[in-house]
């Protein structure tokens, strides 16, 4: 696509998860930076119990995109895939979604206080990204290389 032309030189990939109609999810990631959280012990064994084959970081996005297209109920594990915190994840799932200690870009199931500083810092970026799209900057010159 035109945009993974732009950003991959910057080590960001964008894909389409999945298509339903009108609706289409779309995943923005940095597969270096993917490989990396997947990649852990915990991660990988909690993805193998929902029904995940090991494989690379790719591998796993295909499985999640076949998941998402293939079923009704939408698999929570994503989480693992948008950079939460592992506990954060297994919190949500195990607590059916319940029961959190903080609510932000994410339900929170331990270490609050560091998830909490850590939203405040997500919201300053959020806000200085969203004043320079609107100031006339584009996707490219937004994105910095990682």
């Amino acid at each position: 696509t035109r945009l993974n032309k732009q950003l991959n030189s910057k080590g960001v990939c964008v894909q389409v998860l999945s298509n339903r109609g009108k609706r289409a999810l779309i995943y923005v990631y940095r597969p270096k930076r993917l490989e990396k959280d997947l990649n852990h012990p915990d991660t990988l064994c909690f993805l193998k119990q929902c029904g995940y084959q090991n494989g690379c970081a790719l591998d796993l996005v295909q499985q999640l995109q076949e998941k998402l297209c293939e079923s009704q109920d939408f698999p929570h594990e994503i989480g693992l895939f948008l950079g939460y915190p592992f506990e954060d994840v297994q919190g949500f799932i195990q607590n059916r979604g319940c029961n959190c200690r903080l609510c932000g870009y994410w339900k929170v199931y331990a270490n609050e206080c560091e998830k909490k500083r850590l939203f405040e810092k997500y919201s300053h970026c959020r806000n200085v990204y969203c004043r320079k799209w609107t100031e006339g900057l584009s996707i490219q010159r937004l994105t910095v290389a990682g």
